[in-house]
């Protein structure tokens, strides 16, 4: 995934760095968005999330639900190809228009150092790639010729609406960490192309060629490696391991395709 395919199946992909918690992140954000804006992220959209809280003292039962908000800002290029998601502990690169790791990784840094500039983080605690891969066979073709016969699942003559497939695997994962964490996923589904539900796009435009409303026998390749612990800001040192992270990606990643795919993608 590193060389860059003239038929990539990439139709979305994240970075991310979470960071010791600025409680105070509301204070800094225009500052945040101001080196950002310089760099062609221009648009800029505050959002806030509502969910419930539930809390209970130690050998007490849960209190009644309380209602909480916290809030993350969208820091987004004018074409909206890709971005930032900026919370109190955490930002998050993100396109639909990914090209290379070359192009991608570097953009997480950018932001990291943005913030970094303006309210001095301690340390990394979390990092992060994911990526979701799109197998849309043409009319011709089954998802099966796409991917490795493993992943074919179970097959006895009734027509399969979903299927998933999870491995998760201990990883080598770079310079800064010893061990990682990949979580290697395929689903397989009879509707539209759609997004896991704790990965979505906000702000951001599709890639023409997967604005997809038909209804359509495909597979998502969902791709997930990090590494938690803390790590110092060293920039150099944070670029080698995200590196790291993807060259295992690539791996998993070419381990689930078969040659049709490769020739088809390539």
């Amino acid at each position: 995934m590193s060389d860059k395919m003239s038929n990539a199946p990439v139709y979305y992909a994240l970075a991310q760095a979470q960071f010791n918690p600025v409680a105070a992140m509301a204070k800094y954000i225009d500052e945040v968005q101001d080196h950002l804006r310089q760099e062609s992220y221009t648009l800029f959209e505050p959002q806030q999330v509502t969910h419930l809280q539930l809390t209970a003292a130690h050998g007490q039962s849960l209190t009644e639900p309380q209602v909480a908000h916290t809030t993350s800002w969208l820091i987004t290029k004018g074409d909206r190809t890709s971005g930032f998601i900026l919370n109190a502990s955490s930002i998050t690169f993100h396109t639909t228009h990914y090209e290379t790791s070359n192009e991608f990784i570097p953009e997480l840094l950018r932001g990291l150092r943005a913030i970094h500039a303006v309210v001095n983080l301690d340390h990394v605690g979390r990092l992060g790639l994911r990526y979701l891969d799109a197998v849309l066979p043409k009319p011709d073709e089954m998802v099966d010729q796409y991917l490795a016969g493993g992943l074919h699942g179970v097959q006895f003559g009734a027509k399969q609406r979903y299927a998933l497939n999870e491995s998760v695997f201990e990883t080598e994962s770079g310079p800064l960490l010893p061990m990682g964490t990949l979580v290697a996923r395929v689903h397989r589904m009879t509707s539209t192309l759609g997004y896991p539900p704790d990965m979505v796009p906000n702000g951001l435009m599709q890639m023409t060629k997967f604005a997809i409303n038909d209804v359509c026998s495909h597979a998502v390749i969902d791709t997930d490696h990090f590494v938690e612990g803390r790590m110092p800001l060293n920039f150099d040192k944070l670029g080698e391991q995200l590196s790291a992270l993807h060259a295992t990606i690539k791996l998993v990643f070419d381990a689930t395709i078969t040659d049709h795919a490769r020739a088809t993608w390539a």
